[in-house]
């Protein structure tokens, strides 16, 4: 699983949405290329990015109560989903709409199957959409903050279902996140995204060993630790916002919070190999960008 971290407005849902080519009016994206199961599909049409979505990408957004439609029944959202890209009739459809329910989770799936979004309670409607997401068994499932709104219990159930799905399914999932701790117990690579870019990219153990970009030490630091500090010490946080990228805009732009920001920070940032895998952006060579005393990787149980 690859999971992809940053504060609230560092870029990380507009990435996803990029991927899925669903990003609002006005709004474009732009990379040499972008690859799913080998196939490029950076100049793809729309028509055959609707094709893609729903099939071999799905995604899983933050707030499932705007993204189910209150207008219709669970049953006829689902089916919809598999008639438009199988083909199956509609009892075959329905038939395995309600073995999706069942398998993430969701009792009485007949029951469930001919209500509307608004009667179901918020972890019922999340299971609702991994359900969706999974009906044509895609490749690369998208999480974007699945755990949003939800209580602390239903969070573990959905992240324990995430996992199991992986595992059982052979899924590749991206899941984004703020929650640090997350990403230390289900992470196998971290993304770190600052400003709409990547700043840093490694092992999940290695990035919690070892974080070079100043904005991943600066994220590890204001987790708290229980036992480590004193208790009349100031939670750990980082000076300033995550600023607005204009056009024009060149560097780093994480230097206006960065306690190591000198002059040449104005000029392109240099891609940085990492010891143990994976890249960093910093004019920091890595014996100033990682010092003595490295992270301690939260704790978090989900099962």
């Amino acid at each position: 699983m690859h999971c992809l971290v940053g504060e609230s407005g560092s870029g990380k849902s507009a990435a996803a949405l990029a991927i899925m080519n669903l990003l609002p009016r006005g709004a474009f994206w732009r990379a040499s290329h972008v690859r799913i199961l080998g196939e490029d599909i950076s100049m793809w049409s729309e028509r055959q990015f609707a094709a893609l979505r729903g099939d071999r990408l799905a995604m899983i957004f933050q707030e499932p109560m705007s993204s189910l439609n209150p207008a219709l029944t669970v049953g006829a959202q689902l089916t919809e989903v598999l008639r438009r890209h199988t083909g199956l009739t509609r009892a075959a459809a329905r038939n395995w709409s309600m073995e999706m329910l069942s398998r993430v989770g969701v009792s009485a799936p007949d029951l469930r199957m001919r209500q509307f979004p608004y009667v179901l309670s918020g972890g019922l409607r999340q299971r609702v959409m991994i359900a969706m997401a999974l009906l044509c068994g895609p490749n690369l499932l998208i999480a974007d903050e699945p755990t949003t709104s939800l209580d602390v219990t239903v969070q573990a159930h959905i992240l324990r279902l995430l996992v199991g799905l992986k595992r059982d399914m052979g899924l590749g999932i991206l899941l984004i996140t703020h929650d640090l701790g997350l990403v230390a117990r289900v992470a196998d690579t971290v993304s770190v995204m600052y400003g709409g870019e990547i700043v840093e990219t490694a092992p999940a153990a290695e990035l919690f060993a070892k974080p070079m970009h100043p904005y991943t030490r600066g994220l590890l630091g204001c987790v708290p630790v229980p036992g480590r500090g004193k208790r009349t010490r100031p939670l750990g946080s980082i000076r300033g916002t995550v600023p607005r990228i204009l056009p024009g805009f060149s560097g780093c732009t994480f230097r206006d919070r960065c306690d190591h920001a000198m002059a040449q920070c104005n000029r392109v940032v240099p891609r940085r190999e990492r010891p143990g895998g994976g890249a960093y952006l910093c004019h920091l060579p890595p014996g100033v960008a990682s010092p003595a005393g490295s992270a301690v990787a939260p704790k978090v149980v989900i099962s």
